[in-house]
């Protein structure tokens, strides 16, 4: 007798969260969230503490704010150079492995590559998406009777956190 097919096999769970509040000025790079942009990220990172999935792998922009964004919630992340100011929806996919990875990861991030995601999983194509500064967004990636969908999870405002 076969085992049945488990229909999870190829779930992977995909957050995108953009970083928090960052003062103005240049170099870009080296920009850090302002008093209100500690507190978004504050929030974020308590909600995510309730509802993470297990097993998140965490992929963050080498950009000082979003590093001081994650650092509220974690200090077990990876920086990815491409993941930075001027990355795009295929470094955010070539460094998740998204779709076929599986488990789970965790994005900390920048517009306007979030946004563009965001429209391609849910509308089938880039578009300029706006995700607030301090929001996440949840997306799960299933396999459903041969069938590949994807799933907007949540999608969360920093201060809804």
């Amino acid at each position: 007798m076969m085992p049945a097919l488990d229909s999870r096999t190829n779930e992977m769970d995909l957050l995108l969260w953009r970083h928090a509040e960052a003062v103005d000025g240049s170099p870009d790079h080296t920009r850090e969230l302002t008093p209100r942009g500690l507190k978004q990220a504050r929030r974020m990172a308590r909600w995510l503490e309730e509802n993470r999935p297990k097993q998140l792998k965490v992929l963050v922009s080498p950009a000082v704010r979003t590093r001081q964004t994650v650092a509220a919630f974690t200090e077990d992340f990876q920086v990815v150079g491409s993941l930075g100011p001027d990355g795009n929806v295929a470094d955010i996919i070539a460094a998740t492995g998204w779709p076929d990875a599986g488990g789970a990861a965790l994005v900390v991030g920048h517009q306007p590559a979030l946004g563009r995601l965001c429209a391609l999983l849910l509308a089938g194509s880039e578009a300029d998406w706006t995700i607030k500064k301090g929001a996440l967004w949840w997306f799960t990636n299933r396999v459903r009777e041969g069938e590949t969908q994807t799933v907007l999870r949540a999608a969360i405002p920093s201060d809804f956190a």
